[in-house]
């Protein structure tokens, strides 16, 4: 193999846009905060590009790459503090042996997926989590949980080898995301006042121009995962696209006939699911595909913003419904369209393509794994925090909101 200026162009390009979606979940959720909480909410998600950049460079990619395709749990630290990860080729040998990109810049790359991926957990703790145990929550998590899971399905690990598919992060992203925010707000408990008192969005507006920068940034994220420009990369931008607008409208159907009205939060919701669940399909999927898959996701997510009334959890701006559920929803919707003309990773087609069940297994695996391991260490972690320093700000500090009791600023200015 030879480095390919034209693949180096694409993925540099995605590396960019993927590092901005990160600024654009915190506008999606700060939106969603009541005004005194959103420097608090946007201050996480930009603290986690800071010390998850270091963390990765440091040990992380090295614990999620290292001993690529040995087919394990967890890599090792050949790559650790930046050892051979340079402008050059990897060696033409082994799982890096396909790459037409620079090793810097697959680290590079995986990184801002590595960034983005504890941000997700904000939305769930929003308006109670104290910044310094989010701080060492975050720092942790993404070496002893993020580390394995990646190693596990991106870097041919143990899930990857037994065959299952996730082209840009539906397990490691999303699944992994969710199941560690169900497991902190259970333990961080509800917001004060919650469910009586009202807690409305204070700007949707916002949301609004964070739903659009995530929208554009997931671009880089799922076309970008083909690692070169080529088809794989042009069919996944096509579907990611597809399949956020399939799922916006399937949410606000059913938001209309169930609340009476389509809302402007409800298309950001839908949108976003929609997103989720095309990224572990986006390369192995073509046709209408995507277009059913975001359909069938927005209307479940939807119907999943019930599940913390059934089960009485503060899930504060619907993690668990959009990125757990739509995460499970995408990857398990595979196993209906999983196609080889599309990408020939694809070595079980789906059922609707006449490859029966036998991708169902395999999914289901990953969906299992990725949750009960991301679920069982985050809250033994969460607890650990907890007993330590303490997780929640004191009843006073939330009252005052975030921004004063954390950060000693506010958003809006008086006059």
């Amino acid at each position: 193999m030879e480095l390919n200026t034209g693949d180096s162009a694409w993925v540099l390009a995605a590396t960019a846009l993927v590092l901005f979606m990160t600024p654009g979940l915190a506008f999606f959720y700060g939106g969603m905060v009541r005004s005194k909480n959103v420097l608090g909410m946007l201050m996480q998600n930009f603290f986690a590009m800071g010390i998850l950049a270091v963390l990765w460079c440091a040990v992380v990619f090295s614990l999620s790459f290292g001993n690529a395709g040995n087919g394990g749990v967890i890599g090792n630290f050949e790559f650790a503090w930046m050892k051979d990860v340079g402008p050059a080729l990897p060696a033409a040998e082994g799982f890096f042996g396909t790459l037409t990109i620079s090793m810097v810049l697959f680290c590079a790359f995986q990184m801002t997926f590595a960034i983005i991926t504890p941000a997700l957990i904000t939305g769930a703790t929003a308006d109670r989590m104290k910044f310094s145990a989010y701080g060492i929550f975050i720092s942790i998590w993404l070496v002893i949980v993020y580390s394995p899971i990646a190693h596990m399905v991106f870097a041919g690990g143990w899930l990857a080898k037994q065959g299952a598919l996730d082209f840009a992060g539906g397990a490691v992203v999303h699944m992994n995301a969710g199941a560690a925010a169900l497991a902190l707000i259970l333990v961080l408990g509800i917001r004060k006042g919650y469910p009586e008192r009202p807690m409305p969005p204070h700007s949707l507006p916002l949301t609004m121009i964070g739903t659009g920068i995530l929208w554009f940034g997931w671009a880089g994220f799922n076309a970008g995962s083909a690692l070169a420009a080529n088809g794989v990369a042009a069919q996944a931008i096509m579907n990611t696209f597809v399949a956020a607008s399939a799922a916006m409208l399937g949410w606000l159907v059913v938001e209309k006939v169930h609340a009476g009205h389509p809302t402007t939060l409800g298309a950001a919701s839908g949108a976003v699911a929609g997103l989720v669940a095309i990224t572990p399909c986006a390369g192995f999927v073509g046709g209408m595909a995507p277009i059913y898959i975001g359909l069938v996701t927005g209307a479940v997510c939807y119907l999943a913003l019930n599940i913390k009334k059934i089960f009485k959890f503060d899930d504060s701006l619907d993690v668990i419904a959009v990125h757990l559920v739509g995460g499970v929803v995408g990857t398990l919707l595979l196993v209906l369209f999983a196609d080889a003309s599309i990408n020939s990773a694809v070595t079980h087609e789906g059922l609707f393509l006449g490859g029966g069940l036998t991708l169902l297994g395999d999914q289901a695996l990953a969906a299992v794994v990725t949750l009960a391991y991301s679920f069982v260490v985050s809250l033994v972690l969460a607890m650990i925090i907890d007993r330590t320093i303490g997780l929640r700000v004191t009843e006073a500090q939330e009252e005052e909101g975030l921004d004063l009791s954390q950060h000693r600023e506010t958003a809006y200015a008086t006059v």
